[in-house]
């Protein structure tokens, strides 16, 4: 489809308040080109957020949806960014998001709100695939992807996902001896309805958390891996080999002046205390990727973890790094992980995210798309993980519609790639310090 350079010009942005997984509101942004073509995107939102992500702008108006409401993203929106940006070429991707974080002018997009800047970032690439008849993995990046992502799976969640009825955040499992990204999620299909009947036989299961995995009743934490493991081998794998491990720890959320307070367990410990139980874990049983293991401030055990493990573990940063370039390159140079959890509204802009996945690449690290705990129907992250070649990918459980909305995404994008597209599983591991 050829275009000329008046048909990709943007004739408007738009935007209005629609709601997430949990309920809460979100934005939708919309951008329509003068040749008729239309793109829109919905914005995530987190519950265990760092302290260095970009700002999720809402009203405070306690009369109004709990003071969740997003009514002056909106305005922002349709009043300066839409003014910034009208007649602007749709091709044009970094230059609109560089307008937009100038226009800001804050460190941590605040004062128009990430949300409406991502909103409005997500929805120019959509228009630019639209307006081209391509799919958006295709246009994201030059050339586009073909590298199927190794699904990452929580089957358990805890921490700000359910309530703290787990201290450990997200209890997931990586299908490393699958061969192909079908029987990953036939294999996870399996392990997961096992857990399920396990939990409800046992009297553990007390639902669904936010991310669509199991809400469990248990006394301590270590219980977890005992259910865990006890479905991975029920549902007829190996662990270790078949089947691994992956924790979320989100330190971050018991972390306080200096120690660690693990409520489950009753436990109030100092950072080697604790350092000890992480590792302890990782000797312990199968894990081959660990998320957050400690604080994000608590530099000193990030850097002696990775010393430690990060030849045979993938560590991942996401409140450590935020998906903010300084910060990987800085966790590069101090040696604190050797992956990164990428989120698209922890800094804010498309051409940002992008470029923070090129440059943990470029590290020989292992970026990790993922989605957040207050997730939409927009399955754009899984194009993202796609066109970037990232490997892998992250979306919470094997149930709830705005997770398998993803994991189903995938298998369109398998089916469009046809012959082209590539599969590589657990060989995406890279221990690079």
């Amino acid at each position: 489809m050829n275009l000329n350079e008046h048909s990709v010009r943007i004739k408007n942005i738009d935007a209005i308040q629609v709601f997430d997984s949990r309920g809460n509101p979100t934005l939708e942004a919309f951008v329509e080109l003068e040749n008729g073509t239309t793109g829109s995107a919905i914005v995530p939102s987190g519950a265990s957020t760092g302290q260095f992500e970009a700002h999720e702008l809402r009203d405070g108006d306690k009369e109004k949806f709990l003071g969740k409401s997003v009514y002056r993203a909106i305005e922002n929106v349709k009043g300066e960014i839409r003014v910034e940006l009208v007649g602007k070429d749709v091709h044009q991707q970094e230059e609109m998001d560089q307008l937009m974080i100038e226009l800001d002018g804050t460190k941590n997009k605040s004062r128009l709100g990430a949300n409406a800047i991502l909103g409005v970032s997500m929805a120019i690439s959509r228009a630019l695939s639209n307006a081209q008849g391509k799919s958006l993995f295709q246009t994201l990046t030059d050339g586009g992807g073909t590298l199927l992502p190794l699904p990452e799976i929580q089957i358990m969640g805890g921490g700000a996902h359910a309530e703290g009825s787990i201290d450990i955040q997200d209890f997931m499992i990586i299908c490393t001896g699958a061969e192909s990204y079908l029987q990953c999620l036939e294999m996870t299909f399996n392990v997961f309805h096992h857990c399920g009947r396990l939990l409800k036989k046992k009297g553990k299961l007390a639902g669904v958390a936010d991310e669509g995995g199991y809400w469990p009743i248990f006394d301590s934490n270590e219980e977890l891996f005992e259910i865990l493991l006890e479905s991975i081998e029920g549902a007829g794998y190996s662990l270790g080999e078949d089947v691994q491990l992956s924790l979320d720890i989100a330190a971050s959320e018991f972390y306080d002046n200096g120690r660690y307070h693990l409520n489950l367990d009753n436990r109030s410990l100092t950072g080697d205390q604790f350092y000890k139980v992480i590792s302890g874990w990782c000797k312990q049983y199968p894990i081959i990727s660990i998320e957050d293991p400690f604080a994000e401030t608590d530099t000193l055990n990030w850097k002696r973890f990775t010393k430690e493990f990060g030849n045979k573990i993938q560590i991942i940063g996401d409140d450590l790094f935020t998906t903010d370039i300084k910060r990987v390159k800085e966790g590069k140079e101090d040696k604190l992980a050797n992956s990164v959890l990428i989120k698209l509204n922890q800094i804010g802009t498309v051409t940002e995210t992008i470029e923070c996945i090129k440059q943990t690449q470029e590290f020989g690290w292992t970026p990790v798309i993922s989605a957040r705990s207050g997730e939409t129907e927009d399955p754009f992250i899984s194009h993202l993980a796609v066109a970037t070649n990232a490997g892998q990918l992250k979306v919470g459980s094997f149930s709830r519609s705005e997770r398998m909305v993803k994991w189903n995404e995938i298998l369109r994008i398998e089916r469009e790639l046809q012959e082209k597209a590539e599969f590589i599983g657990e060989k995406i591991f890279s221990f690079a310090m």
